[in-house]
């Protein structure tokens, strides 16, 4: 048996070596390095707030995001607080050229009605009141009712204050208060010979309104409750220092 090494035919080419090939370089996403806007912070918190509304998130899980969001400074510090979310809009992708001139732009939102200004005191004597729609709340509203009947809507209303004190008086009479929400609600009244509810509840976001309703019912009613389905989108949000 011939154990010597086999012989290569003769004219034939030494195979090759081959060339170990360099592992490439690392891809830095430079679109999450980019600093977010205000309008992206924004954005990112609408979608954990309609997370939070759908049960997806807890109130601690909302707040910590939520608090995540205000304070982030770039777009790769936002998208991970909705990344386990069926409303992430996916990874970030930018384009950083700019459209040709002759490129159509986005089309136009609607504009929304200006809101109006309205007085800070409410009476109704043997009639009613109602304010509802878009209109600009400060931080002190008073209603009066004597015989008669004051409704207090602020589902469409443009928050101007952070807080929004709502003192009430019902003689003979009733007052109703409608609430975002999506906004705090607190506080209480004395009900003599009559009723006194408000229905408190906290909002997750902490930096959504807070509504204090406090007063007194003398043989009527007053009743302050959120009105579910109805989110409030205009109010003024504390910044954040840094």
């Amino acid at each position: 048996m011939d154990n010597s090494p086999a012989q290569e035919p003769q004219g034939a080419q030494p195979a090759p070596l081959l060339k170990k090939e360099p592992a490439p370089a690392p891809v830095t996403d430079l679109a999450a390095e980019l600093r977010a806007s205000d309008a992206d912070r924004e954005r990112i918190a609408e979608l954990l707030r309609d997370a939070y509304a759908e049960g997806r998130l807890t109130v601690d899980e909302h707040a910590e995001r939520i608090e995540a969001a205000y304070t982030a400074r770039t777009f790769g510090e936002l998208e991970p607080l909705t990344r386990d979310l069926p409303s992430h809009p996916g990874p970030i992708r930018h384009n950083l050229s700019k459209p040709p001139l002759d490129a159509p732009g986005p089309a136009p939102k609607p504009a929304l009605p200006p809101a109006r200004a309205e007085a800070p005191t409410m009476v109704a004597v043997f009639g009613g009141a109602a304010r509802k729609g878009r209109w600009r709340v400060g931080s002190h509203l008073k209603a009066v009712a004597v015989f008669g009947g004051v409704e207090i809507d602020l589902t469409d209303a443009v928050f101007e204050s952070p807080e929004v004190v709502i003192e009430v008086i019902a003689v003979f009479g009733g007052v109703e208060v409608r609430v975002p929400e999506n906004v705090s609600l607190h506080g209480g009244g004395t009900g003599i010979f009559g009723g006194f509810e408000v229905r408190e509840q906290t909002s997750a976001d902490p930096y959504a309104p807070v509504v204090r309703i406090k007063g007194a019912a003398v043989f009527g009613g007053v009743e302050a409750k959120p009105r579910r389905g109805k989110k409030l989108k205009e109010w003024v949000r504390r910044q954040l220092d840094g």
